[in-house]
């Protein structure tokens, strides 16, 4: 029985992994669950009896990035502004471009609505573990956005970026941490 729990386990961590694969690569009207099926190395039917439709794929692919999501930026110690900047740093790397395809198409995707609700209030309350005096400015400032705006826009490298949001961060803090 273990083995057969096992196996179902990781068939649907492969299918999430390929769905969250794919939406990094595309838009998601032009995803399908047949692409899904395909990258996970199982069956279209398959994909439906795990998650029921497209949109459960995506609520079930949303919980697992936010779980990702909120235990990698748990690692910083609260008050280390280096190490929370360095960290926001790594995830913003990790899926930034992710996070960036899935805010600009949640107006047109009701099911994409709850996650971005979610990823913001996440990033709310991880601002507010980490920065609690200077909390609405620091919401701005270690947004995607700003991460998008410093890397994509501007063209600076990830140490650029990373120096650019622990200066900001630090000018906030009235000095501390830069």
């Amino acid at each position: 029985m273990q083995t057969r729990a096992d196996r179902a386990a990781e068939t649907g961590r492969r299918i999430l992994e390929a769905f969250l694969a794919l939406f990094a690569e595309r838009w998601l009207d032009q995803l399908t669950l047949d692409e899904v099926a395909a990258r996970a190395g199982v069956t279209v039917q398959t994909v439906l009896r795990r998650f029921g439709s497209k949109e459960g794929l995506i609520a079930a692919a949303g919980e697992l990035a936010y779980a990702r999501a909120g235990a990698q930026r748990d690692e910083a110690p609260v008050g280390d502004i280096a190490g929370a900047i360095g960290n926001l740093m790594v995830h913003y790397e990790e899926v930034g471009d992710r996070v960036l395809r899935l805010l600009a198409q949640e107006e047109r995707w009701p099911a994409l609505r709850p996650l971005a609700d979610a990823g913001r209030a996440g990033h709310r309350a991880w601002v507010e573990r980490q920065f609690a005096p200077v909390l609405p400015a620091l919401v701005a400032v270690t947004d995607v956005y700003i991460w998008k705006l410093l890397r994509r826009d501007q063209g600076l490298d990830r140490a650029q970026t990373e120096a650019a949001l622990r200066d900001m961060v630090g000018a906030l803090l009235g000095g501390r941490g830069a």
